[in-house]
């Protein structure tokens, strides 16, 4: 995180956010540590503020701030292989939504999220994770700084395109880009903890989200993954890293 996070509190202390007066913003810092350019996309599922106009290119070694105002909740992810025109349409490999640059919803899977649901205030916890349920195609971590509580990393360091089974392989040029779910390659009630798998005591690990899970231990590897996966922290900036080392 930089050093400057004291001038970020202070900065954004009184900010409005889509009418919001927001009396202590979190920081989101986004990184790209990926040799290649990365399009992350933002989405607010609870409508309080869009982050970063919902899209934007970050090139090999960029970085990027967003002030996020208490009680947002919503995602983040990076998109690959995008060509936009000047107006901002176009399409992405992975991670699309909907052929914006800023993103007017989720990504498409299969699409590594980060997700989040930030606190009332400084002393209310915030709820983070990184969730491989709707598949993977970029390396993401996720670092609490300078928060209390249990605040642990959260993340998918491992390349699992580099190990996909083939069946959830996705391709482009030749070349795996993506690591589809089984739920989004097969849609059984099984892989999908839906119907007569829909609780957590009827929906289990498989053999493929053990494969996420083995290679990424901290990251949500299928929709019942809570007691592993969920992290929690107050008061805390974040450092979201796109292929994290």
């Amino acid at each position: 995180m930089p050093s400057n996070k004291t001038h970020y509190r202070a900065l954004y202390r009184y900010l409005v956010f889509d009418g919001i007066l927001a009396s202590s913003a979190t920081v989101f810092t986004l990184q790209n540590h990926c040799a290649y350019t990365v399009w992350p996309g933002t989405f607010c599922g609870n409508g309080i503020a869009t982050l970063g106009d919902g899209g934007l290119s970050m090139a090999p070694g960029a970085s990027v701030t967003f002030p996020v105002p208490p009680t947002w909740s919503g995602r983040v992810w990076a998109r690959t292989g995008c060509n936009f025109d000047a107006s901002g349409n176009g399409k992405c490999a992975t991670g699309d939504c909907g052929g914006f640059l800023k993103c007017p919803g989720g990504g498409e899977p299969p699409v590594s999220l980060v997700e989040f649901t930030i606190g009332r205030d400084a002393s209310d916890k915030d709820f983070y994770d990184v969730s491989l349920v709707d598949g993977y195609n970029v390396g993401v971590g996720v670092k609490a700084v300078g928060g209390t509580g249990d605040c642990q990393y959260a993340g998918c360091v491992t390349d699992l395109n580099l190990n996909c089974p083939a069946d959830l392989q996705v391709k482009d040029s030749g070349s795996v880009v993506a690591c589809k779910s089984a739920c989004a390659a097969f849609n059984t009630p099984q892989f999908c903890c839906t119907g007569d798998h829909s609780t957590p005591e009827t929906c289990s690990p498989t053999n493929y989200s053990q494969l996420f899970k083995d290679a990424c231990p901290t990251a949500y590897s299928y929709a019942y993954d809570d007691a592993s996966s969920t992290c929690t922290c107050s008061g805390s900036d974040y450092l979201i890293t796109f292929c994290p080392n």
